[in-house]
């Protein structure tokens, strides 16, 4: 074989090896492009603040470390307490430390808790689980059961937006001491000051009619943006029950122009919402929070 040969052989394997790199190379170019979204969805980030709020009894005792580990915050029942400032991964830990004196165990919800009360909440967890592909994919509430066979003190996995700088928190018992959250964007961007946000966790289809507007028709689950007018909000509400709508009230509260707010309708026999003789506030009952934000 004449040196001519030898070289052009040479040259031709240099060549196939080359051409061989490249698709090899363009392969694990392009499973890389296909992984990329799902580590970033694991590694992004949040930082915000998160209202807590217990849907039932109050939860103290809670802290975002690891055995309850740092400070301790409460959830009150329907109602906001102090913000809690959160900066890591966007699936929320959220711990209750044994040994902390003020960590009192969550009842199990009763029958009627469950089927007025927890129900739409869990129906509308469910629903906003499904919009997050990125998570575990046996389930939330599958994935804290494994997580807490390592450490008992986690109680609760919430899934936090991105790209918001506020959010407030559902907590609903399930029994065994742990919850679910269902999580609701208070971002400007997406409940403007001087508005109310209605949701329905009722477990029946409600009407309401605010500003002189026609009335807006509720399913279980949905929510709404209302105006207020002379910073108030004036409303008349109803359910319907057996096919017929029934009249809950005609209500009014105040709404600054600086403040964010929410009502939030439900089904529930709690002590809240029950006066000192022990009589119910009416069929449904209202949840309204208020805050003014702060930078």
């Amino acid at each position: 074989m004449d040196a001519s040969t030898k070289s052009s052989l040479s040259a031709g394997w240099r060549l196939l090896k080359s051409e061989r790199f490249s698709k090899l190379w363009l392969r694990v170019c392009i499973a890389t492009l296909l992984l990329l979204p799902c580590v970033k969805a694991q590694q992004d980030g949040v930082t915000l603040k998160v209202d807590f709020v217990a849907w039932g009894n109050e939860v103290s005792g809670l802290s975002l470390k690891p055995g309850g580990a740092g400070p301790t915050f409460s959830a009150l029942p329907f109602r906001y307490s102090t913000p809690v400032s959160y900066s890591g991964q966007a699936l929320m830990e959220v711990y209750q430390g044994s040994s902390d004196s003020s960590a009192v165990p969550s009842p199990a919800p009763t029958q009627l808790d469950k089927d007025h009360q927890m129900a739409p909440l869990l129906q509308a967890i469910d629903s906003e689980e499904q919009k997050h592909p990125e998570q575990p994919k046996t389930g939330l509430a599958a994935e804290l059961e494994n997580r807490r066979k390592k450490d008992p003190s986690l109680v609760a996995l919430i899934p936090l937006p991105t790209g918001c700088r506020r959010v407030s928190v559902l907590l609903a018992p399930l029994g065994k001491n742990t919850f679910r959250g269902y999580v609701i964007n208070d971002d400007p961007s997406q409940l403007p000051l001087g508005k109310v946000r209605i949701h329905n966790l009722s477990p029946y289809p409600i009407a309401l009619r605010s500003s002189g507007k026609q009335p807006a028709e509720l399913k279980v689950g949905a929510s709404m943006l209302a105006d207020c007018k002379n910073e108030q909000f004036v409303y008349e509400l109803a359910y319907k029950l057996n096919d017929k709508w029934k009249l809950q009230e005609n209500n009014l509260f105040p709404v600054r122009s600086t403040e964010q707010a929410q009502m939030i309708v439900i089904k529930s026999n709690n002590q809240f919402f029950q006066s000192s003789d022990g009589t119910g506030s009416g069929f449904l009952q209202i949840v309204t929070l208020l805050r003014t934000p702060t930078p």
